[in-house]
């Protein structure tokens, strides 16, 4: 009996002991390889805090902090320069990706009560829409905000099979909110479109598709509409899964010469503006989404599976947004 209690004692102790070296592993992690012109391999990758509830929807400030949603907390969180944490927004109605307006307006879409508007500051906050053609998002994933003040964002549909007695929604697609505030549906034919992002030029939209390959991109055309679908750049995240295909393929970020950062099952994936791969920045947990941030908006941030970490950089955002 004693030696079988002394074994259990003795497994016990070196499972606690696992679990101290892979923690301590986790905040030790370095990049593992350079990608010329990005990030130097050994550049630290630290970790700021883990245990969030839905992380999501990084978004630079003008100060050069970080903001970023806790989806399932129902609120928005900040992260200064020096790392500190504090609450930005509470009830933000399950804001999920994030835009900064010229003045300084937090929009965001929103999947408590489905819909995209202004959050931030709370006397100016407004919905900007919450259907199409009658149908209630499904749930409404990412955006970007362009220069000019136009939305893009994109419904993913509802997370896993529908109830039985729930009320039809949009089916999944990407949309654009003119300055009018006028809504068009953009594309409807992408299984599961998440995040969403332009080019520093703003000639071309990117939409990840969570269920499939390649990260696509359109040209936009000067009336607002986009062109044929193209393959940009095939995702090393692509893999069998569980419940089938799927890369994993979630927030986009770019820099200022026009790469093109994919947060993927495989890490965080760059891409040169003609999409060919640079090389993965592997973190401790997959990412779900990415900005860039810091006075010098050359701070890379992750977030992902209650994580957020970050990293310096060799190259910047771009500057002429906020994301």
């Amino acid at each position: 009996m004693r030696i079988r209690q002394f074994q259990r004692r003795l497994a016990l102790a070196m499972s606690l002991a696992a679990i101290a070296s892979q923690s301590s592993t986790a905040w030790a992690q370095e990049v593992a390889t350079n990608i010329e012109g990005v990030v130097k391999a050994g550049t630290k990758i630290e970790l700021i805090k883990e245990g969030f509830k839905g992380t999501e929807g990084p978004l630079r400030l003008n100060d050069g902090s970080l903001i970023f949603t806790e989806t399932q907390d129902n609120r928005i969180t900040r992260i200064a320069e020096d790392g500190s944490i504090s609450s930005f927004l509470s009830d933000s109605n399950g804001s999920n990706g994030l835009g900064l307006g010229v003045n300084g307006e937090i929009y965001a879409v929103q999947v408590l009560d489905t819909k995209v508007g202004i959050v931030y500051p709370p006397e100016r906050a407004k919905t900007l829409a919450y259907e199409f053609e009658g149908l209630k998002f499904g749930r409404p994933n990412d955006l970007v905000l362009s220069s000019k003040g136009v939305v893009y964002f994109t419904d993913s549909g509802v997370n896993g099979p529908p109830k039985a007695d729930a009320p039809a929604v949009a089916k999944p697609a990407v949309y654009r909110i003119d300055t009018q505030a006028q809504l068009t549906r953009l594309l409807s034919d992408i299984e599961r479109p998440n995040g969403i992002q332009l080019s520093p030029d703003e000639k071309t939209l990117y939409v990840a598709n969570t269920l499939g390959e390649y990260v696509l991109a359109y040209e936009i055309k000067s009336d607002g509409s986009l062109g044929p679908r193209q393959n940009f750049a095939r995702l090393q995240g692509w893999r069998k899964t569980e419940n089938g295909y799927s890369s994993g393929a979630d927030g986009l970020a770019v820099d200022a010469a026009g790469r093109l950062f994919v947060a993927t099952s495989a890490g965080v994936e760059v891409f040169s503006p003609h999409g060919a791969p640079q090389g993965i920045i592997n973190v401790p947990k997959n990412p779900q989404n990415i900005a860039f941030a810091g006075k010098n908006k050359d701070i890379l941030y992750v977030v992902g599976r209650g994580a957020v970490y970050r990293i310096q950089t060799l190259t910047t955002g771009f500057t002429g947004r906020a994301k």
